[in-house]
């Protein structure tokens, strides 16, 4: 372990100056600064309530004061629909007249409440709570409302932010966890210094383990960056790291691999590139609604994504990701099994080439 961690923190050190290892940081958070300029909210990403009061609520002042939410005011129930339908609030809610005399009354309310389709799901969960914290500090105790929600406009379309996120994230992982380790691999090779790191008391084996430990360090800190940026951490960030951790894992291994059996830089970013398809085509499936979406689970990375876009997109837990889980952790023992047997065979190699001098 500690001739592991020399050469982990030798890799680290060579990092910035690494073509691939700069890459791998830059093109995420430009794509999602790119992105987000573009189709999404990240700079003026607050969520938009809106309400129309036919009585004289306390709700409303209230609402006003509340400084992680944009409130707008609408004097009709047919005003607020319209502003819904257009977008210009991502809740909108009627209250009725008496609403305030009703719930300290203790009385069921049942109140109208529009959504716009296409925003984000986090924007109305927030406007939701926010809702019904509102009323809670008014009454002093679980208000009795039930809300009829209503969605308005084109219900099945998420924002385009929202889609692309899982691509943003796949290509993230990717780039950092494969791509790095691999063109390191390959860069030792064609400067012929990798066997010559096992003249030192290190193995080839153990100079492997570094370099796929950096591209799963590397590319878990860069898929909670870009899930930070996007405002997608999700409300389970430990079971959201742990997600991060496999998929980089996987990811690594795979890199790993590609940087064993290929022998020249060229050659690697041929080979990538012609995998490319094969490799984001869940993410790509993900975009296109019409696509039948049963066909991204054919390619090994959804199993890698997927799980990420149920908890940040869905709200899911434990037990919704739990069958991507378990493929997710075979096929990283079946890719450690693999690039085990290829660096023994790397070994015996290097074996018999020293005996023949």
């Amino acid at each position: 372990m500690r001739r592991i961690g020399v050469l982990l923190s030798k890799e680290f050190g060579k990092g910035p100056r690494n073509f691939m290892f700069i890459f791998a940081i830059a093109v995420p958070v430009v794509f999602t600064l790119l992105i987000s300029l573009l189709v999404g909210t990240i700079f003026s990403g607050k969520p938009r309530l809106g309400l129309a009061d036919e009585g004289h609520s306390q709700v409303m002042a209230a609402a006003q004061d509340v400084e992680s939410l944009i409130v707008k005011e609408y004097d009709t129930a047919v005003a607020l629909r319209t502003a819904v339908e257009n977008g210009s609030v991502d809740l909108g809610i009627v209250l009725p007249a008496g609403f305030d005399d009703k719930i300290r009354d203790e009385a069921q309310v049942e109140i109208t409440a529009y959504v716009w389709g296409e925003s984000q799901l986090k924007n109305r969960a927030v406007t939701g709570t926010t809702f019904f914290n509102l009323i809670r500090e008014i009454v002093g105790q679980e208000p009795p409302v039930e809300i009829v929600m209503t969605p308005l406009g084109d219900e099945a379309a998420l924002p385009w932010e929202e889609r692309l996120m899982p691509l943003i994230v796949l290509i993230t992982i990717l780039l950092a966890g494969m791509m790095v380790p691999a063109s390191s691999l390959v860069e030792e090779k064609q400067k012929r210094t990798l066997y010559a790191l096992t003249i030192t008391p290190a193995s080839l084996g153990e100079v492997f383990v570094a370099k796929g430990l950096m591209g799963v360090i590397l590319s878990m800190f860069m898929g909670a960056l870009t899930l930070a940026l996007n405002n997608a951490f999700g409300t389970q960030p430990g079971l959201l790291t742990f997600v991060l951790f496999l998929g980089a894992t996987l990811a690594a291994a795979f890199g790993v691999l590609l940087g064993a059996l290929i022998k020249d830089i060229n050659a690697l970013f041929a080979v990538t590139k012609g995998m490319g398809l094969f490799l984001y085509a869940p993410s790509l499936i993900g975009l296109f609604p019409s696509i039948p979406q049963w066909t991204a689970k054919i390619f090994p990375t959804y199993y890698m994504i997927q799980p990420v876009v149920e908890i940040t997109q869905q709200g899911g837990t434990w037990s919704d990701i739990a069958p991507e889980i378990e493929i997710l952790v075979v096929l990283i023992l079946l890719m450690m099994g693999v690039v085990t047997a290829v660096i023994r065979r790397a070994h015996q190699q290097e074996v018999i080439g020293l005996t023949a001098a």
